[in-house]
């Protein structure tokens, strides 16, 4: 088990993984979504390629329409 952060919360995962994988881990619909790692914007299209490793922090926030 490695230990990130997940929003500010401890989070135990069993491999490093990518954001991909971790999206799909803690169930979180990928649509309208902005993902950091260590305070770095992920590009959707690096979703598969960005590892997630011991010790990262990780911020995922949902965007919401309105007007």
């Amino acid at each position: 088990m490695i230990s990130i952060t997940v929003n500010g919360r401890d989070v135990n995962i069993e491999h490093p993984m990518s954001v991909r994988e971790l999206l799909e881990t803690v169930e979180v619909p990928p649509n309208y979504l902005a993902v950091e790692v260590n305070a770095e914007v992920v590009a959707r299209e690096a979703y598969g390629e960005q590892m997630v490793n011991e010790g990262d922090d990780v911020e995922v926030v949902t965007l919401v329409g309105g007007g």
